[in-house]
């Protein structure tokens, strides 16, 4: 057994752990390995271990590894989401290789994300990105702005909202924490009840993961617990 594998059952093992002990099914968390910086080898070895949900930050380097695992046989159960901060004159790249994008936060991108999306391929599945914890060196809009940006994205042909995202400050007093987790449930159920297709609220990381899965996250991105800690000599 691979370190990653190990890694990966025991994040599975946390997920699951997290979500009976608030009343929840396992099945509801959805697991998004961040492979950024993480070689094709490394995600390989994910994908040998049965993991098929990915997410990178940088999108030539996304593009890049989905190419590469284009010609696999595992490409078709493969689910290549972009979780990163997209200048727009790189979202044609992200329209035109990913299956979702996180981290919408302008209806300027969300316009051209919809017009770059290849007509033969299905809409984008895109998420808001909400900057819960009001930090000025965070994307994201507020969540007063929520209304409206939603609304101008439903009305786009080629995209498809599914939820929110959002990467809350760090916070090491677990009750505070979990108040903003459920600030972002909040706000979520509320979309829900406009937008019947909303299933998808991507939040909680390796240091955060179980009281965002408490909280109501149906999805976790997790990096380092998987892979390692990044190499920044690269």
């Amino acid at each position: 057994m691979t370190t990653i594998q190990q890694n990966l059952e025991a994040v599975r093992h946390r997920i699951a752990e997290a979500a009976q002990q608030c009343g929840r099914s396992p099945k509801e968390v959805q697991l998004l390995a961040v492979s950024k910086t993480k070689p094709v080898e490394a995600i390989q070895e994910a994908i040998d271990a049965g993991q098929r949900l990915f997410g990178e930050n940088y999108v030539q380097e996304g593009v890049d590894k989905i190419q590469h695992f284009n010609s696999t046989a595992e490409s078709e159960q493969l689910e290549w989401h972009f979780i990163g901060p997209l200048q727009s004159n790189k979202s044609r790249l992200v329209a035109e290789h990913f299956h979702w994008m996180h981290t919408l936060d302008r209806e300027k991108i969300a316009r051209r994300l919809s017009e770059q999306r290849p007509a033969a391929m299905p809409p984008l599945n895109v998420l808001i990105q909400i900057n819960i914890s009001d930090e000025q060196s965070k994307s994201g809009i507020k969540l007063e702005e929520l209304s409206e940006l939603a609304a101008q994205i439903h009305n786009l042909p080629h995209l498809t909202l599914r939820g929110l995202m959002t990467i809350p400050a760090p916070e090491n007093d677990p009750a505070r924490q979990l108040i903003v987790f459920q600030k972002m449930t909040q706000a979520f159920n509320q979309l829900k009840t406009a937008y019947p297709q909303i299933d998808t609220l991507s939040m909680g990381m390796t240091d955060d993961m179980d009281n965002a899965i408490r909280a109501g996250s149906t999805m976790v991105r997790i990096g380092t617990a998987i892979f390692g800690a990044r190499d920044y000599t690269l």
